[in-house]
């Protein structure tokens, strides 16, 4: 074989080596658009979704709740301390409870311990000190910040008054009542001086509840 032909022969080897080896690269490897989207852990959620059933929170027994449960239901969220002088107002929030549920209110409580240091006990503590002070049925959250800087999502976004309106404002003590209607949105606020079961109350859950 003469060195012409010899030269020619490995020439062509080389190049169907190479051509190969680029098919097989092209053929295995995805470019960036035909993989799927990386599946981010911290997209937020749309403004359209930041409504009071879009929070998922713990329970007094530490089982994550969503709030989405409560949909077209009648809440009175309350911020709840067992140490205040409204304490004694987690008597007449279950007898209200009693009286409406089987028409579609539930009352949920927060404990928190921003006023005064009068929530100062773990969730176990607060579940066993209203459970057998005042035989509460119903639904109680661990204990959260309802105000400043280590402020709860949910109360953020219920005292802000671009996401709540007229009912926005910062919680002044224990026991303030927000009212939500069976479509999420707060139709009533009130303070913690007024009872469960006063006439301003009881009237606008009779309201919200037809």
């Amino acid at each position: 074989m003469s060195l012409q032909r010899f030269q020619n022969r490995c020439l062509n080897w080389l190049a169907r080596v190479l051509c190969m080896g680029l098919l097989g690269c092209s053929s295995g490897v995805q470019s960036d658009h035909d993989q799927a989207p990386p599946q981010a852990s911290h997209i937020q959620k749309s403004g359209s979704e930041n409504t009071f059933y879009s929070f998922k929170l713990k329970d007094i027994d530490g089982w994550p709740i969503a709030l989405s449960r409560y949909e077209g239901k009648v809440l009175l969220v309350v911020n709840v301390a067992s140490e205040c002088r409204f304490t004694n107002q987690y008597a007449n929030l279950q007898r209200l409870y009693m009286k409406y549920r089987d028409q579609g209110l539930v009352v949920l409580g927060f404990p928190a311990n921003n006023f005064g240091n009068q929530e100062p006990g773990t969730d176990a503590e607060i579940k066993e000190f209203t459970t057998h002070q005042f035989n509460i049925m119903f639904p109680l959250f661990s204990k959260i910040s309802v105000k400043g800087k280590t402020i709860h999502p949910l109360y953020q976004c219920l005292t802000n008054p671009e996401t709540n309106g007229e009912f926005g404002g910062p919680i002044t003590w224990n026991f303030n009542k927000f009212l939500i209607n069976r479509d999420g949105k707060t139709v009533a606020r009130f303070p913690s001086e007024i009872d469960p079961l006063d006439p301003q109350i009881t009237g606008a859950i009779e309201a919200a509840l037809r």
